[in-house]
């Protein structure tokens, strides 16, 4: 309890910057991907190939690598980051590769017939990915969309080797300040597990919400 007093702070500090890494990198991650998975489904030869390169490189490479990659290697190319922008950019490109996929499957599983129908009836390209296919779409895929969610907030620990500095290396602040290590790892295990809750219930939540398109 002495540690949580003295530390509070700067746990609500790294907590914080866990949630916002969390949050604004599975959203661009999220964009990134349904532009992938269109590019995937496209009827040019050229965008189906650039989009599985894509797809193959992000998911078969570590974080870690595309992390020191995009932070290191940025500025050899005339790319300067500051190491948030650095973490959100691969977090986002990191989960855009699995995004891409799910979008991709739960797309080509949509039944052509309603789209032809709503075409037939002359509803915009607009309205009728608004209207027919997303809800079907997210309804489908949301526990799959909620699990990469998870994953990212995962691979969040991975951004304290950049220091940045959210909940990892608050806790290992403490933990090489105090020697608490072990206290300092349940506390942050902890707090994960938090974080994972709330967005499972958040992704039950809005997948209730989705199951009025069910009919």
């Amino acid at each position: 309890m002495e540690l949580i007093e003295q530390y509070g702070p700067t746990f609500a500090k790294g907590l914080w910057m866990t949630v916002q890494c969390t949050l604004y990198g599975s959203a661009l991650g999220l964009l990134l991907g349904m532009v992938i998975a269109f590019c995937s489904l496209s009827p040019y030869r050229w965008l189906k190939k650039a989009a599985a390169l894509y797809v193959w490189l992000f998911r078969g490479t570590p974080f870690l690598i595309q992390l020191l990659i995009v932070y290191s290697g940025g500025p050899s190319i005339g790319i300067r980051l500051n190491a948030f922008a650095a973490g959100l950019l691969t977090l986002a490109l990191f989960g855009s590769a699995y995004f891409s996929e799910i979008f991709r499957a739960g797309i080509a599983a949509i039944n052509r017939g309603q789209i032809e129908a709503a075409s037939c009836l002359g509803m915009s390209r607009t309205a009728i990915f608004m209207r027919i296919v997303c809800p079907p779409l997210f309804l489908t895929t949301m526990p799959m969309l909620v699990n990469t969610v998870i994953s990212v907030l995962k691979e969040t620990v991975v951004l304290s080797v950049i220091v940045v500095p959210e909940l990892m290396y608050q806790i290992q602040t403490m933990a090489a300040e105090t020697f608490a290590y072990i206290p300092a790892m349940l506390s942050m295990a902890i707090l994960y597990w938090v974080l994972v809750e709330i967005i499972a219930q958040a992704g039950k939540r809005a997948e209730k919400h989705l199951g009025r398109y069910r009919h």
